[in-house]
């Protein structure tokens, strides 16, 4: 099934835990949302990262991931250089890896909206350096 948007590190983090202050509304922009939702390695490698080492979180982030609402789309050797470019670009914020793969991918996969709460890189970031991103939730 083709992806809907894309979903970064913070709402994935938001949605799983209840004390998140954005959680309710991540919850709630979920819920609104088609999915699924694509993402990369990078932002699912830095997500559990984040999220630590407890054993029920990190199973509860495996359920959520393998209930089909995401789906990670392959950043390859390909990539590397526009991804290379988009961080070079982005110096002033600076844009990190994750980014750079969702920022890639919004251009190659033509998906303009992003789940993240990271508004103020993805009101900055441009697809194709021109498009802005359509952001949920709302701040």
């Amino acid at each position: 099934m083709r992806p809907a948007g894309l979903i970064d590190t913070g709402a994935l983090l938001a949605l799983l835990d209840e004390n998140d202050a954005w959680h309710e509304r991540c919850a709630k922009a979920f819920s609104s949302l088609r999915l699924p939702l694509a993402t990369s390695a990078a932002v699912i490698a830095e997500f559990f990262h984040l999220l630590g080492p407890n054993a029920q979180d990190v199973d509860t982030a495996w359920g959520f991931l393998r209930s089909g609402a995401v789906q990670m789309l392959p950043i390859t050797d390909e990539d590397m250089a526009e991804l290379a470019r988009l961080m070079k670009k982005y110096t002033d914020r600076p844009m990190d890896f994750a980014d750079a793969t969702l920022v890639h991918l919004a251009k190659r996969e033509s998906l303009l909206t992003i789940f993240t709460i990271d508004h103020n890189d993805f009101e900055t970031y441009r697809i194709d350096g021109k498009r802005k991103f359509r952001i949920v939730p709302l701040r």
